[in-house]
């Protein structure tokens, strides 16, 4: 077994002198720990719904706990540790038999763990934002990690997280009080500019802080026919109906857009189960609207970002036309 317990020492003040952007510090944090106490992987997580997701890792013994990695929370070592029915710091996990079954879960997925570390990271309301945590395939040798030096790595991430995402939050509402010229004049929406300098004022953001996030498209059906048949006041109002129905779905902060003519996008800040029921439900209301359009949706990934989750959910859309298309012969 290579690790030994966590100490700390003269350099720890300098070493993790807080910076505010919240990954900078989630580096710096699983960077010292590496260092300290090089166990198999240290990674700082999120926990979004029935996911932990990787935010940032240093991994050297399984090859796999990177950013962007995906762990049910469900069975996660992390989820009895922050609800304080497992210890921090196990340094057997064979000597825990309320950990038998997470054991047993992360064995199945090609991770043997022997010995776990975890703290949470909180909100500044108590609420859980993810954790910090090491694993290694063997034993850790004595008392393990110092469970008092945990406390205030976790602290200081709680810290710079409310520090940065006041900020950011700050930056949001600026942003939006100085979008006019970047809406949509016909439905009120993110023009095409505005969609494009969203996706890259949010993508460091999304990274930094690893939120659920979903990309919906929509392609309207009929607008050419509407326009032929009925006029192009007639289409203006086919538009203004979906974009009315779409603007009732999503919630304040999700970013909804019409590229001109027949397209939509959005960001929804959901998973991708939760995202397939909201697309589920605006189907029904642009039905009831009598609106017909072909959706297609795609998770949010730290790993390729906003344009691989766009191009995912344009490739379903044209899937979902395309399937439309052959049904009616």
């Amino acid at each position: 077994m290579r690790a030994g317990p966590v100490v700390g020492g003269a350099g720890l003040s300098a070493a993790l002198e807080p910076r505010p952007a919240f990954d900078t510090a989630c580096r710096m944090v699983v960077d010292y720990l590496a260092r300290a106490a090089p166990m198999g992987a240290w990674a700082v997580t999120r926990v979004a719904g029935p996911t932990q997701v990787v935010l940032v890792a240093a991994d050297s013994a399984y090859g796999f706990v990177s950013p962007g990695a995906e762990f049910p929370w469900d069975t996660a070592m992390c989820r009895t540790m922050a609800a304080g029915s497992t210890p921090r710091v196990v340094p057997d996990t064979r000597a825990v038999p309320a950990l038998a079954a997470a054991v047993d879960a992360a064995a199945a997925q090609a991770m043997v763990i022997g010995a776990y570390v975890g703290t949470p990271i909180v909100w500044p309301d108590g609420r859980l934002f993810g954790t910090v945590c090491g694993v290694d395939p063997g034993a850790l040798p004595g008392d393990g990690a110092d469970p008092g030096l945990l406390d205030l790595l976790s602290n200081l991430l709680s810290t710079v997280l409310q520090a940065d995402t006041a900020s950011t939050e700050a930056a949001r509402a600026l942003e939006q009080a100085l979008g006019e010229s970047e809406t949509d004049p016909l439905t009120g929406l993110l023009n095409r500019r505005g969609w494009d300098r969203w996706i890259d004022r949010e993508e460091d953001r999304f990274r930094r802080f690893g939120d659920p996030a979903s990309v919906v498209v929509l392609d309207l059906d009929l607008l050419k026919q509407v326009n032929d048949t009925r006029g192009h006041d007639a289409g203006d109002r086919y538009i203004r109906n979906a974009a009315d129905v779409l603007r009732g779905c999503v919630r304040d902060g999700d970013a909804l857009a019409r590229f001109g003519g027949d397209e939509f996008a959005m960001v929804v800040r959901t998973g991708r189960d939760e995202a397939r029921e909201l697309v589920d439900r605006m189907e029904t209301a642009l039905s009831a609207a009598g609106v017909q359009g072909s959706f297609g949706f795609a998770p949010y990934s730290v790993v390729t970002g906003f344009p691989g989750a766009v191009a995912d959910a344009d490739a379903a859309m044209y899937e979902t036309k395309r399937r439309r298309r052959a049904s009616r012969g």
